[in-house]
């Protein structure tokens, strides 16, 4: 038995001890290790093992952490990770207080800029190569590695646009596997599978028309021939691009044969690669599946309905509308600006325009939420999935600004549903016309059970709704975190001092209903789910002042900081808006 290479590795000096023959066995045993973590930790899993190769031969060629290497959305950062000093703890990835899921400054000198969203990478390291030149280093190589669905977005553009026009020491590498999360679309993509299939001539290279020195495409599984590239590249002065062919999930056959399912697939047997099925046959339905397959029933009566995801066609369950109506249901790819403004577009012709994004994605097209949608009071409909805190993601993905910074727009509804059979009205009202665009946010994950043959009901715009009477506190909650408050009272022997309100639409506020409430409580408590500086809470507040009341009004939410990673139950009671939590609160009112 050959004796493990991976043991002796600690950071990347001692990978380029070992002689360029050992470094296929290394590739095993990296591969090896990241899928016996993943399989019993969970993770991103998929993405990591596709880039084994070009990981080893990165850090083997180049002299990291001096020359600067940045990954695009770090979804494939494990073995990075792993090679460069945190191999020991990678068990801990995405828990709490263990090391993140992607790469992030503030824990290692080689990860040289934090990521989650896509298609940074390019701007980052051109940002970093001028810098270079700007203080006499001509020397240090900048590398950004982005896949084929991330380079599609217009940002990557931005930068390549801007790349080619300098003499900055800059590599682009492309990872190219056809997919992101979901499968890659768009003309671009069918232009590299042109390049791989060798239909498109040399002299008709759209990487060079923009200047970059193009290379490839080569085998990104073949780390000599990886190697020797990199070692030519790493001569050669200014804009480089190196096309690599690669497998989503390399080295584990199943991960290979479905793409979508494996790239964050849950606990798995590391041997076969059996994923590890919950039973979910008395379990409520995700919200992600209610909005889908909802959407689905209505478009079924509403032909004027059209559904657009930017990339995420799985995990928002717009797939399901997809394959019914494929015209009527798109796949933008990784561009949420022209997500927005398409979904504008369209609501101009009369079409009734589900927008879909997750809530920490809607942030890349606010000018477009602002300037294209609300400025021209066009009634598009943003069902922003992932609200809250998301979980093991950490703070690149927790959707907790969209009620701050969507609130302060002029003519934006915005609605937080109490469970999935509000979430079911709120989308068959917003299909009947609205005067106003809405922003509809939910969570991650599950709820109550769906009678999915109960009639519609049409949701008034701007109502709240008493949940429970009581003497003295009134608690005005928002959206599912409602429930935390139900399971409060349930634990607690006496209540007949707290009020419940749901307020489900946090703009507009039901003025009426929050005049009653302070002529007749004492004291108030509110709580969301979302940031609390600007929130909901925030909200209340500014109608208690504008009316000069002075009823005491304690606001609970997301502390003004970026939330790690961990559970949700985890990061609530961090936060203090978890059931337990919230019982001190009460108790102390």
């Amino acid at each position: 038995m050959p004796e493990n290479l991976l043991s002796q590795i600690h950071n990347p000096t001692d990978l380029r001890q070992l002689s360029e023959q050992q470094l296929p066995q290394l590739a095993n045993e990296l591969r090896d290790f990241i899928i016996d973590i993943v399989s019993v930790k969970e993770g991103h899993l998929g993405a990591s093992l596709g880039v084994v190769e070009l990981t080893i031969a990165l850090h083997y060629v180049f002299n990291t952490p001096e020359d600067l290497l940045v990954w695009d959305v770090g979804h494939q950062a494990y073995g990075h990770k792993i090679l460069s000093e945190r191999r020991a703890k990678f068990d801990t990835n995405r828990q709490l207080g263990g090391i993140s899921g992607f790469p992030k400054r503030s824990e290692s000198v080689y990860d040289t800029f934090g990521v989650g969203h896509s298609s940074t990478s390019i701007s980052a390291a051109l940002g970093m190569a001028i810098a270079s030149h700007l203080k006499g280093d001509f020397e240090k190589q900048h590398i950004a590695v982005i896949g084929d669905a991330s380079i599609a977005s217009g940002m990557a553009f931005e930068g390549l646009n801007h790349a080619g026009v300098t003499d900055a020491n800059l590599l682009v590498i492309l990872n190219d596997n056809a997919i992101g999360i979901d499968p890659s679309v768009g003309a671009l993509k069918n232009y590299f599978t042109a390049v791989k299939e060798g239909k498109n001539p040399k002299q008709n290279n759209m990487i060079k028309s923009l200047n970059f020195d193009y290379s490839g495409p080569i085998d990104g599984h073949d780390i000599f021939g990886v190697i020797k590239e990199l070692k030519r590249l790493q001569k050669i002065k200014g804009p480089k691009f190196l096309h690599i062919i690669t497998t989503k999930g390399k080295g584990l056959l199943q991960a290979e044969a479905d793409q979508v399912k494996y790239h964050a697939p849950g606990k798995f047997d590391k041997t076969t690669g059996e994923i590890h099925h919950k039973s979910e046959e008395h379990l409520p339905p995700k919200y992600q599946d209610v909005f889908g397959l909802t959407l689905l029933e209505l478009a079924k009566q509403n032909e004027k309905i059209i559904g657009i995801t930017p990339a995420m066609p799985s995990g928002s369950s717009l797939k399901f509308m997809m394959e019914a109506f494929p015209k009527r249901a798109l796949d933008v790819g990784i561009a949420e600006q022209h997500a927005v403004t398409l979904s504008a577009g369209m609501a101009t012709q009369g079409m009734i325009v589900f927008c879909n994004i997750y809530s920490t994605f809607l942030q890349r097209a606010y000018d477009q939420v602002i300037h294209d949608v609300a400025l021209q009071n066009l009634p598009v409909i943003f069902c922003l999935d992932r609200s809250g805190l998301v979980g093991e993601d950490g703070a690149t993905h927790h959707g907790v600004f969209d009620i701050a910074y969507l609130r302060c727009i002029p003519n934006m509804i915005i609605y937080a549903p109490m469970n999935e059979i509000a979430l079911r009205n709120i989308l068959y009202t917003a299909q009947l016309g609205l005067n106003h665009p809405i922003a509809i946010r939910y969570p991650r994950g599950r709820g109550i059970t769906v009678d999915w043959q109960k009639p519609f009901e049409v949701i008034e715009i701007g109502i709240g709704k008493c949940l429970k009477q009581g003497t003295k506190t009134a608690v005005i909650s928002s959206g599912t975190i409602g429930n935390n408050v139900i399971e409060a009272f349930s634990k607690m022997e006496n209540t007949d001092a707290f009020a419940h309100y749901d307020f489900a639409f946090v703009k507009p506020l039901d003025e009426k209903l929050l005049h009653l409430i302070f002529n007749t409580y004492q004291s108030i408590i509110t709580i969301e789910d979302g940031a609390i500086k600007g929130g909901f809470g925030s909200a209340i507040v500014e109608f208690s002042k504008e009316h000069d009341y002075t009823t005491p009004i304690k606001t609970l939410g997301i502390p003004d900081q970026f939330i790690e990673h961990g559970s949700i139950a985890e990061l609530q009671k961090l936060c203090g808006i978890d059931m337990e939590s919230l019982m001190v609160v009460l108790k102390n009112a």
